[in-house]
Parts: structure tokens; C-alpha cells; sequence
């Protein structure tokens, strides 16, 4: 007799819990040889501390016993903000923790997705600007050496580059918004066709917007976006140069590949942003970035950047590069 399991679930037998357990020990090591300490954080939390990261909608809600709204985590990162927030009051930042754990998501069962989906990453909180991006790109670099994934890139971005853009062309705030989401979607075409369709943009505005995402390479990437848009655009560029000479001075600028039109679907990321992609998958394997408001909204304002690796994702790239180099 067979008895089925929710879509976007799955059961894990012997061999790949063996595998998947090797996994999540090379990972730690790395996480333990830089100083981050390893955190668990329950899987249910109140669904009003879930929702204080912007755009972040709990896919899974219910209410308890007492009628208390809670919520499936879709993620670490706000939880391990409100761990900080609550439990280390008398500890002097920085902070340096890591964690192994699920998270979940709402799915569309004909692509295979899951809605339950292992996760391995850190969080430096309490370091700003490029010196803490850089610590982050330094361990995540390491992390992928460590499970075999030699041709992993990371890609460098910056979040406010394509808002300052458009709002140095007058764009409307709504045009912004959707746009964004197109481009954090990764809907190239239909991000052109608004773009082209858009009243308040002229088509040489049109053809710059679409340049600027196009722009992916190594550090002159960053000179050739100079002078596409105003004063906060070219801050913005500051801001990811900094970013990349600190990443450079810690000699791990040769797996980053800069992405003028990385744009991530967390509202919370903010300044550096990263995507993480290996040829042997044809999924986002990982990602991170800043997300310097969101402490303040747990009560405590602490700059923040850190990054997670999906573990399902890794172990499928590494089983992918095992039949490729045999």
C-alpha cells in the first residue's frame, strides 16, 4: 500500500542522509574555523515576527490553542534577528553565528519545487559597510571549496543601483516596484516589454536600463555603468567598489563575478547582495547580502549581512560534478 506525502516534500533514505550528513559537517567546520557559532531557532515562530521582513509572507499560518496567529519560518535570517534581539542584550557585538536547518515555502508543484528545503549559512551582525560583505564573501568562498564546488560563482551585486536608476529617470514608484520584481524574478522579457511600454520612460532611457542589467564581469563593469544616472546611482556604484576592493584585499575576488542587474526577492537585503550559481545545476544554489534596516525592526540597530546554501541544491550540484568529472 502506498501512502503519499504532501507535494514538495520528500523522504530521505540511508545513503543520501549519510551524504547530505557529510554535507552539513564540512560546512560547519568552515563556519566553526571563522568564529561563527552555531544557533537552532524554533521552526514555528509568531507569524507577526516572520512578516517583519518586507515582502516576506509566511506560506504555512495557523493559529494554536490560545488563538495565536503562527507561522512556518521561510527563513533563518529573521529568526536568528530576533534570537539577537531577545537573547544577547549583554554580549558586545560583533556577532557571529551560524545554523543548519529547514525552512519552508509556498510551491508550484509542477516544477518540482519544495516546500520544505534545507538550509546552511551564517550571520555577522554587528560588522557594516564592505569589511562585513567581505568576511561574508571570504566564508562563503570557503564553504564552497569545502563541499567540492570548485566552479560555483558568486555573483556581486548592489540592491538600490536599479531603484536609483529609474528614480533618476522620474519613473514612477509603482513602475519601480513591479519592475523590480520582474528583474528579482529574473523575467527579462517581460521586463523589457514594461519598460518599453512605460509613458514616463523615453527609449533612451529604456535601452540604458536594460544595458545596466547586462553588465556582468569583473570590477570595470563598475566603470562602465559611471555616468548612466544621478548622485544616489553613483553612490551606489561607490558603495559596490568598496565592496569589491575589500573581497579583493582578502583574496577572494576570483570567484566573485559582479552583476550590475542582480536584484534578490528579499525585501529585507540591503547594499551588497549575492547569488550563488554552479554549472552543474540550473537553479540558484545559494545567496545573501546586506540587511542593515532589518535589526532595527527586532529593536536593535545593528548593522547585518550573511548568506545561506541550500542544501538540496549543493548536494544535487555535487552529485552533478561527480558524473562529470568521472
Amino acid at each position: 500500500m502506498i501512502h503519499p506525502i504532501p507535494p514538495g516534500t520528500r523522504d530521505v533514505l540511508p545513503d543520501e542522509m549519510r551524504e547530505l550528513r557529510r554535507l552539513q559537517t564540512a560546512l560547519l567546520d568552515v563556519f566553526e574555523s571563522f568564529d561563527f557559532s552555531e544557533v537552532r531557532t524554533p521552526t514555528i515562530e509568531y507569524a507577526d515576527v516572520v512578516e517583519r521582513g518586507d515582502d516576506v509572507a509566511p506560506a504555512y499560518r495557523f493559529l494554536d490553542d490560545r488563538g495565536e496567529l503562527l507561522a512556518l519560518r521561510t527563513d533563518m535570517t529573521i529568526p536568528i534577528a530576533r534570537l539577537v534581539a531577545t537573547r544577547f542584550g549583554e554580549v558586545e557585538p560583533p556577532y557571529r553565528l551560524s545554523y543548519i536547518a529547514n525552512a519552508y515555502k509556498a510551491i508550484t508543484p509542477q516544477r518540482a519545487q519544495l516546500r520544505e528545503f534545507g538550509q546552511a549559512g551564517i550571520e555577522l551582525i554587528g560588522v557594516d559597510g564592505a569589511n562585513g560583505a567581505a568576511e561574508v564573501v571570504e566564508v562563503l568562498t570557503k564553504s564552497l571549496e569545502a563541499v567540492g564546488l570548485n566552479r560555483a560563482v558568486i555573483g556581486l551585486g548592489e540592491a538600490d543601483l536599479w531603484r536609483c536608476l529609474l528614480s533618476d529617470f522620474a519613473a514612477d514608484p509603482a513602475l519601480v516596484a513591479s519592475t523590480s520584481a520582474r528583474l528579482a524574478a529574473h523575467d527579462i522579457v517581460g521586463l523589457e516589454l514594461e519598460l518599453e511600454t512605460a509613458d514616463e520612460l523615453s527609449l533612451e532611457q529604456t535601452a540604458c536600463l536594460m544595458k545596466l542589467i547586462q553588465l556582468r564581469g569583473g570590477p570595470e563593469v563598475i566603470g562602465q555603468a559611471r555616468g548612466m544616472g544621478g548622485p544616489a546611482f553613483e553612490a551606489s556604484l561607490d558603495s559596490l567598489q568598496g565592496t569589491c576592493d575589500a573581497i579583493a584585499a582578502r583574496g577572494g575576488a576570483d570567484r566573485v563575478q559582479v552583476d550590475l542587474g542582480l536584484l534578490r526577492d528579499i525585501g529585507y537585503y540591503s547594499g551588497s547582495i549575492l547569488e550563488v550559481y554552479d554549472p552543474s545545476v540550473g537553479e540558484i544554489i545559494g545567496g545573501g547580502g546586506r540587511y542593515d534596516g532589518l535589526m532595527s525592526k527586532f529593536g536593535v540597530d545593528l548593522p547585518a549581512a550573511g548568506f545561506t546554501l541550500y542544501l538540496e541544491l549543493i548536494h544535487k550540484a555535487q552529485l552533478e560534478q561527480g558524473r562529470t568529472d568521472d
